[in-house]
């Protein structure tokens, strides 16, 4: 899930010793980081990026990292393509164990499952080494909190062409005609 290569945003943070309250975490991009963002996630423009994370110890050898993505964006509206400025938010919760935990997969005969469950939170993600790239959590979080299809305030698609005549009738438009009638 986490691939720190890819992200802009990357910051590895070391989880060998957790302070009992957990250890703060701020992201803040630059305008180098900002117009990547851009660029990787289809935006005309990133104005803010910011994340702030709490990691903290779960479960013995687990991690948990908690804490809120935000930023603003600069996004060309579905319809007109003029730009829309949007600000968006997102809670982040997640939890890591490292490959070789008993919390990561449990032994069922001479195969190894991973626990999920369809309606619950997600499992455990694993992690190798000593530090886990928030900056990429981060900016997953960012992603999924982009408006898709964001339009602009007081714009509509146009659903059905304007009522006009053709300008031959032929047997086409003869039988457009026809149908029109049916509804």
């Amino acid at each position: 899930m986490t691939n720190s290569a890819a992200s802009p945003v990357s910051f590895r943070a070391s989880v060998v010793r957790l302070p009992q309250k957990g250890m703060p975490v701020t992201i803040e991009a630059d305008g180098a980081q900002r117009s990547q963002l851009a660029a990787e996630h289809g935006l005309l423009g990133v104005e803010s990026f910011r994340a702030d994370l709490t990691l903290s110890n779960w479960k013995g050898d687990g991690v948990k990292v908690s804490g809120q993505v935000s930023a603003d964006i600069v996004q060309a509206c579905v319809v007109s393509l003029d730009p829309i400025e949007s600000h968006v938010e997102a809670e982040i919760s997640a939890l890591f164990v490292p490959e070789d935990s008993r919390l990561a997969k449990i032994h069922t005969g001479h195969s190894e499952e991973i626990l999920i469950e369809a309606d619950g939170p997600d499992g455990p993600e694993s992690f190798s080494g000593d530090s886990i790239d928030v900056g990429a959590l981060a900016e997953e979080y960012f992603a999924l909190a982009i408006d898709p299809y964001p339009r602009k305030e007081g714009v509509h698609l146009e659903t059905e062409a304007p009522h006009s005549e053709p300008a031959e009738k032929g047997p086409l438009a003869e039988k457009l005609a026809a149908l029109r009638m049916k509804r």
